[in-house]
């Protein structure tokens, strides 16, 4: 696979790491496998919607690859809240929470938005994206736990640095989206070293939609302190016993008017590809 095409637009410090760690993974050939493909022609999709990003689609039956951007594809970037599918299996494992309807206290202060502003269960947290929910989660959880589940768990670079409630918004922590891809297909495999239990809960609040034999599993994240802001989505499709797992992440210098484009850039690429 011929790994070209233009770098999308990131942050000079983002760029670096693409640069070095990109190199670093074809090297050790870790996140690529031989049936990957490069679609060059599906980049159009982002100049359409006026934004730089990568997709990947995992075909788990296959075990191939298709990367638009693949550089890109294969940069690590913060995860925001991509993260709260695995912060959920981790709830879970470790009893902090003892199911996804329990409720959760939000802390009483301010947030960005007022949805935010009340105790709620980690099955609507996840459905509004409520970062203090799952802040509070994190504080329960601890630093000592998180080191071991995220190894556990494979996930990104596994680094949480010394605050518990910000790693995943504003780093260490950081994945790409072929390790997004290649965690989520485990997770609808329930293939991830935890419990049926834990996977089958976070599946069943993840889960978006069913229609004409395609269930559609996702989860959007949005990185607030960086400029550009960054956006993701990721989850997988299940049709006919197959599953076909994607994550996309762009850069969205319009903050808020390019938050939506992440959910429409993604069903675009899905259908494109046959898949949604």
């Amino acid at each position: 696979m011929r790994l070209v095409g233009p770098i999308a637009p990131l942050t000079r410090r983002a760029a670096l790491r693409l640069s070095i760690g990109s190199i670093a993974l074809i090297a050790c050939g870790r996140s690529l496998t031989a049936g990957s493909t490069e679609r060059n022609d599906l980049e159009a999709v982002f100049k359409e919607h006026g934004v730089a990003g990568t997709f990947v689609l995992y075909d788990v039956a296959g075990d191939s690859l298709t990367l638009v951007n693949p550089v890109r594809a294969q940069t690590r970037l913060v995860p925001a809240s991509t993260f709260k599918i695995a912060n959920t299996i981790i709830a879970l494992e470790t009893g902090i929470v003892k199911d996804e309807n329990e409720i959760i206290p939000y802390g009483g202060k301010p947030q960005p938005f007022k949805q935010w502003e009340k105790d709620m269960s980690m099955r609507e947290a996840i459905a509004l994206s409520a970062i203090p929910i799952y802040q509070e989660i994190a504080r329960r959880v601890g630093l000592a736990r998180y080191h071991d589940w995220l190894a556990r768990l494979d996930y990104g670079n596994r680094q949480t640095g010394e605050s518990v409630d910000t790693f995943w918004l504003d780093g260490p922590l950081e994945t790409s989206a072929v390790e997004q891809v290649r965690f989520v297909a485990r997770l609808a495999q329930q293939k991830l070293d935890a419990s049926s239990r834990a996977q089958s809960i976070t599946r069943d609040i993840i889960r978006l939609e069913s229609k004409d034999g395609k269930t559609l599993y996702g989860k959007t994240g949005w990185r607030f302190s960086s400029t550009p802001n960054l956006g993701w989505w990721t989850g997988w499709v299940e049709h006919d016993g197959k599953i076909f797992a994607f994550s996309l992440n762009i850069d969205m210098p319009g903050a808020a008017t390019d938050v939506p484009k992440r959910v429409a850039i993604g069903k675009a690429m899905l259908s494109k590809l046959a898949v949604l």
